[in-house]
């Protein structure tokens, strides 16, 4: 084992399964410069920058991928993929189902994702509910440095589109970036624990649509994505020293959903609170719920998420998202409700 920061552990699990098929190509805005120790490895013929044209870049990637290569396309920030989804819901998504199965888009787009830095509600959205609302697509979420390799490894070997999703509040390269300039003195919401961690030495892909169970609990049952891990785990510290446990799980994929151990983990403690750093409005938030109440399960319920568009002013901005106070709010009236 080794340790290593968030984004490295992709580039490093990029970079194994580069050497391994020669079908893999990386290409993006700003790849030369985010990626140049790929970029330095196997040049400019897989490693390349594109233009700031979404449509054109993401829509030649699935014309790549139907011709037999294998394409990691990188978009600067999730919200700017709303300029490219022509390409992506209507043609990558779909072409396995319209073609019987005789074609496929073996597509991988990687997206910083998520907010929490003032950056405004153009730049800041999450919007892995909306991806997941597409047949077809896969999303991935990881919360640490051994999950993200090990889900591009699987991302690079689907012979479907993935979409990769990458919180900036993870990410050491938007970390540096953010930390420069005017922003050198904000304070950001950041985990305590996740933006580094040990990884294999040897990649293996992490299967999609396997939960993990980060911390055990009988009192509710806390579950998120991404950053939202990690703050779960800090909230559950907190409501442990009040005498209320909490479990927190870890959905690492949001399609497929992991139902089995979802619907489990609510059968032992009764409680669901879901937190959700995507829009509250016909969500993911919502679909968690009606997994559970199809499943025939009796739960109370709550949420934490996005309810409306993301601010710039940093202190509106933290009162907007996801934080760890407003999640132990709602787990004490979760609990309390009985």
């Amino acid at each position: 084992m080794k340790i290593m920061g968030f984004s490295a552990a992709i580039d490093d699990a990029l970079a194994q399964a580069m050497s391994e098929d020669k079908r893999i190509i990386v290409y993006g805005e700003d790849v030369p410069i985010l990626r140049r120790n790929l970029l330095a490895r196997f040049g400019p013929q897989r490693v390349f920058g594109a233009p700031i044209s979404e449509s054109a870049f993401v829509g030649a990637g699935v014309a790549a991928a139907m011709a037999g290569l294998r394409p990691v396309v990188e978009i600067y920030m999730v919200d700017f993929l709303s300029v490219a989804m022509d390409a992506l819901l209507n043609h990558a998504a779909k072409l396995a189902a319209f073609s019987g199965g005789k074609w496929n888009a073996p597509l991988v787009i990687r997206a910083p994702c998520g907010g929490g830095y003032g950056d405004g509600g153009q730049h800041e959205q999450a919007l892995w509910g909306w991806l997941a609302h597409i047949p077809g697509l896969v999303v991935v979420v990881p919360s640490t440095p051994e999950d993200a390799g090990g889900l591009m490894m699987a991302a690079v070997r689907h012979d479907s589109p993935v979409v990769f999703l990458e919180h900036k509040l993870l990410s050491e390269d938007w970390l540096q970036f953010l930390g420069s300039g005017g922003r050198r003195t904000v304070v950001y919401d950041l985990p305590a624990e996740g933006r580094r961690g040990p990884v294999p030495n040897h990649w293996e892909p992490l299967p999609f649509g396997e939960a993990a169970l980060r911390r055990q609990g009988c009192d509710l049952t806390l579950v998120s994505l991404g950053v939202g891990i990690h703050r779960a785990l800090q909230a559950a510290e907190t409501l442990e020293a009040e005498g209320i446990s909490a479990a927190v799980l870890d959905l690492r994929t949001v399609s497929p959903l992991d139902k089995e151990t979802l619907c489990e983990s609510i059968l032992q403690t009764g409680r669901l609170l879901v937190i959700d750093e995507d829009y509250q409005s016909f969500g993911f938030s919502g679909e968690l719920a009606s997994v559970a109440l199809e499943a025939g399960i009796s739960f109370t319920y709550r949420r934490v998420c996005t309810q409306s568009t993301i601010p710039y002013a940093r202190k509106l901005e933290d009162q907007t998202l996801p934080n760890v106070s407003r999640i132990c709010n709602a787990a004490r009236k979760l609990t309390q409700a009985d």
